[in-house]
């Protein structure tokens, strides 16, 4: 693992922010067979619940993801840095189901601190989660041009929250943000 230092949430929050609803950030996850996957995600929380810090992630059960997700409880969020645009593109275009991403985009996992699934080492910041509780989107409480717009399939998103258990970072994050 290149290189980190420890960092706040609130150091990187809105670098994450920024990143993430411009870019997409790389979710990692694995199975208990070791076997793991990473993903682009655009969507997503970051905040404080039950008195602690949460990412809270989206993903569809049609995604390779959620059976990983599903399978451990565990999950890491990477922050892509500053050209690393083509794997972000890459790994939200092409399922883990087919590929092996982390070959086929050249990056390369290393070990997380407290949780299994690997971070990104080429990523600039790293959020290491565990599953606290989950829920599925009751598809009756969401706006009805909403489930025409992103659900007309009818695969419903499942909310992970992920208590944040460890936020680290490159010593020089700042400037590695994309634009």
């Amino acid at each position: 693992m290149a290189d980190v230092v420890d960092v706040s949430l609130e150091d990187v929050l809105i670098p994450t922010l920024n990143v993430m609803r411009k870019h997409g950030l790389l979710l990692v996850t694995i199975m208990g067979s070791g076997r793991i996957n990473v993903m682009t995600i655009g969507w997503g929380l970051i905040g404080v619940f039950w008195r602690e810090p949460y990412f809270m992630i989206a993903v569809r059960p049609s995604r390779y993801t959620y059976s990983f997700i599903e399978d451990v409880g565990e999950f890491t969020v990477n922050v892509p840095g500053r050209g690393m645009e083509t794997v972000v593109e890459g790994c939200g275009t092409f399922s883990g189901r087919e590929i092996d991403k982390f070959n086929k985009f050249n990056i390369k996992p290393a070990k997380s601190r407290i949780v299994k699934p690997p971070i990104i080492d080429e990523c600039i910041i790293h959020y290491e989660c565990s599953v606290k509780y989950k829920d599925k989107l009751d598809k009756r409480q969401i706006p009805k041009y909403i489930i025409d717009w992103i659900y007309p399939s009818n695969d419903i998103h499942t909310l992970y929250f992920g208590k944040i258990e460890a936020i680290y970072a490159k010593p020089n994050y700042k400037d590695l943000i994309p634009a």
